[in-house]
């Protein structure tokens, strides 16, 4: 028996499904999950001692590869002093400084410690500013696990939402309204027929939880439109795509300013961090100069803003998007043609540090297209590259993610066995 299956099977008596988040479990495409016991720029290594081409970056965050000189210095450096204090530090100050200093739409910001934390805490404080109740999501866009989130879209444009996980009350459902994303007409409905009761829209400008799906430019606009003419506080979800897909996000990508925007992957550099924030009138009714209350203990962690300060400085070097651009372009254009020649079923898109993988015919625009993928033949895809040694996200609807260490030599090694794994699925 291998360690990984010896791992899992000793994991699933004390850790519910053997894991602790439920991707992880491979349950969507099946076999055992690979236990990671180190890791070095894109590769990282299993209990077996297999190495890999990592193509998840810890689902995202680590865009400088893993275990970056200077970010590892700048956490040891501050190791010494202590690892939690429940007091400021000045490390607080100065990330908040540089988080509002490259995205210009965020005039303050609250440090929180996860993504799932930074979009509940935005979504109360928008409530709290309009006194209103109602809020409006996109099928396909994860926002973390509140339950005011995790709600499906109901029979018909005007019904109630769904729960999509038990535990979660129907009468807490009720306040959202899920609509299509990408879909103008469907907005305009919805703001028609109750816009003076929305506090907020939320949205990942670029998706990446039905894999990577973009907005698109003329659907961001009339959603900042909507929300100016009805007083609503537009959200953007940018845990994923922000310092991903450019260094001022998919806002600056876009053109579009939010008027709350929640941060969180990149701004740790790989430790738990994460953020949000936006107009100092709306900031302003956060406890403690507000009646929103948000509080956390772990709170802006000096380890991590060690690591996200050092992160977000080496980011900012010269041409650096540039080159993430490129790799990433490189590697879905080699994938592609690699599909072709096979001639399987296959598109792929990418911006910036993000990618999408879609075993359909075009680059999808909504969750209703994700869903039109061959899922069995991603998953068989998903085990030939795992088996050549590449890891890419073990689901059909999650993004990939390329650090500034993928180099030539890395995505020519991919796109290799990616040749061999679609002649395998074509033959």
């Amino acid at each position: 028996m291998s360690r990984n299956q010896a791992l899992f099977e000793r994991a699933q008596l004390t850790i519910p499904g053997g894991v602790n988040s439920p991707v992880r479990a491979f349950r969507s495409v099946g076999g055992t999950p690979r236990f990671i016991e180190r890791a070095q720029g894109p590769y990282f290594w299993d209990a077996d001692d297999q190495r890999y081409i990592d193509y998840i970056g810890s689902w995202g965050p680590m865009i400088l590869g893993h275990v970056h000189p200077e970010v590892l210095e700048a956490v040891q450096r501050v190791l010494g002093n202590g690892f939690s204090f429940g007091a400021p530090t000045e490390a607080e100050v100065e990330i908040a400084e540089t988080i509002c200093r490259l995205m210009p739409s965020i005039e303050q910001v609250r440090m929180v410690s996860s993504g799932t934390e930074a979009t509940m805490s935005a979504l109360r404080l928008a409530r709290g500013f309009t006194a209103r109740s109602r809020i409006v999501k996109f099928e396909g866009c994860y926002h973390g696990h509140a339950d005011s989130l995790l709600v499906k879209a109901g029979s018909g444009l005007l019904t109630f939402g769904n729960p999509t996980s038990a535990g979660v009350p129907a009468d807490i459902a009720k306040h959202t309204t899920v609509l299509e994303y990408n879909n103008i007409a469907a907005l305009e409905e919805a703001f028609k027929a109750f816009g003076n009761e929305i506090a907020s829209v939320i949205v990942e400008p670029v998706a990446g939880n039905m894999n990577l799906v973009r907005a698109t430019p003329e659907f961001l606009a009339a959603l900042r439109s909507l929300c100016s003419e009805y007083g609503a506080v537009l959200i953007f979800d940018e845990v994923m795509c922000g310092f991903r897909v450019a260094l001022g996000g998919a806002q600056q990508v876009y053109g579009i300013t939010p008027d709350l925007t929640c941060l969180g992957k990149v701004i740790g550099g790989g430790m738990p961090a994460a953020a949000f924030g936006g107009r100092r009138d709306i900031m302003a009714h956060l406890a403690p100069l507000g009646g929103v209350y948000q509080a956390g203990t772990l709170s802006g962690n000096p380890i991590a803003m060690a690591a996200g300060l050092k992160t977000l400085e080496l980011i900012q070097a010269p041409g650096f998007y540039e080159r993430l651009t490129t790799q990433t372009t490189r590697l879905v254009h080699g994938l592609v043609a690699a599909a072709r020649e096979a001639k399987v079923p296959f598109a792929a898109d990418s911006l910036g540090g993000m990618f999408g993988l879609y075993f359909t015919g075009k680059v999808p625009e909504s969750f209703a297209d994700v869903t039109k993928s061959d899922i069995a033949r991603f998953n068989a895809f998903f085990h030939k590259m795992l088996d050549a040694g590449v890891y890419f996200a073990p689901s059909a609807y999650e993004a990939g993610f390329v650090s500034s260490t993928h180099d030539d030599a890395v995505i020519d090694a991919t796109v290799a066995a990616a040749q061999r794994a679609f002649a395998a699925l074509a033959a």
